[in-house]
Parts: structure tokens; C-alpha cells; sequence
């Protein structure tokens, strides 16, 4: 599509993103394909220095940006609002874009979640298009984190961008420290 305007002005992900891993990778690539501009809100981005967020929004701000240094991608984070799994939280998600953007996007890319189906297209003129991109690559982020525990840098470097390769041990140590805490260090 070198030159050709592309059929979405704006895309939205969203995601933890509490280690990049290839199938994020390959998310924001498909987004990349298809939209002008992309917008990553970074979930539960108040918390940091617990087991399943170690790292803080800045942290993964800057992972994110180091993959993916394009201007036409833009970070923000996106506190946790206390919806759980409800229509309610693709309105607070489309709120936030038009908040940091001052516009609604034109597309969400999500990943199979067939239980968020719908949450797009709520009241006020939210409609939005909706992009299931299946997973193709069978990780997690928490599988990711597991291998930093073990040490297990190889596997952990086959499955992230080389551009957070040289970064293994002080993610590793920020994941280390993480370990058995359950209260957020930040706020």
C-alpha cells in the first residue's frame, strides 16, 4: 500500500502488554497494514511491581516504542475503571481515544474475543469497525515472564522483537522483583 491511503485512518489496540511478545508483534503489524495512524492504550497502566504487572506504564511505553518507533504510533496509557467484562469498558476504552486524540477511531483491533463483540458500537455515535485478528502464535505474556524467572534467555529472545533482546537483564530483574507481591508499587 506504499503511497495509497489505506482503508482505516485510525486504529486502536489495547492491551497489558506486561512483556511484548510476538503475537502482539503481530497484531500491531496487521494495524500497521490497514491504518494511517495507530493507537496503543496500555491497560492497567496505575499498576507496576506486582506479579502480573511488573512493569509500569513508562516501562512498557518505552518497550512499545522501541519495537515500534513510528511517528505514526502513539501510546497512552488506559487506568483499569472497575467495569470487568461489560459493554461498559468499550465506551470507557473510546472515551480515552477521544480524549488523548480528540477524535473517535475508526477501527478496534482485538484479538479473538468474542465476548467483547458489540462493545464498539454503543450509544453517541460510538460505532466503530471491529478486527478479530486470530492468534497465530500459541504465547503469553505471562509464559514470557516465566521464562525471565527461569533464566530461560533464549527462549524468551526467540519470542520477542531484537529490539528488546539487549534489555533481558534488567527485565529480568525488574520480573525477579516482582515475584509473590500482589500490591501495586506505583500510586
Amino acid at each position: 500500500m506504499d503511497g495509497a491511503r489505506k482503508p482505516y485512518r485510525t486504529g486502536v489496540l489495547t492491551g497489558r502488554f506486561q512483556m511484548i511478545h510476538l503475537g502482539h508483534i503481530e497484531m500491531i503489524e496487521k494495524a500497521r497494514e490497514i491504518c494511517e495512524k495507530i493507537i496503543i492504550l496500555v491497560g492497567s497502566s496505575q499498576e507496576a511491581g506486582t506479579e502480573k504487572n511488573p512493569f509500569s506504564y513508562e516501562e512498557r511505553r518505552d518497550m512499545l516504542k522501541a519495537v515500534f518507533p513510528d511517528d505514526n504510533i502513539s501510546v497512552f496509557p488506559l487506568p483499569d475503571a472497575g467495569f470487568g467484562n461489560h459493554i461498559l469498558w468499550g465506551e470507557y476504552i473510546l472515551n480515552r481515544v477521544k480524549e488523548y486524540t480528540g477524535t473517535l477511531p475508526d477501527l478496534m483491533i482485538t484479538g479473538r474475543e468474542e465476548r467483547r463483540e458489540g462493545w464498539f458500537s454503543g450509544p453517541n455515535g460510538m460505532n466503530v469497525a471491529e478486527l478479530a485478528v486470530p492468534k497465530s502464535v500459541p504465547l503469553s505474556a505471562t509464559q514470557m515472564r516465566e521464562w525471565l524467572i527461569q533464566g530461560e534467555k533464549e527462549k524468551w529472545s526467540e519470542a520477542t522483537a531484537p529490539a528488546l533482546r539487549e534489555r533481558y537483564s534488567a527485565l529480568r530483574e525488574t520480573v525477579l522483583a516482582s515475584v509473590g507481591k500482589k500490591e501495586t508499587d506505583s500510586i
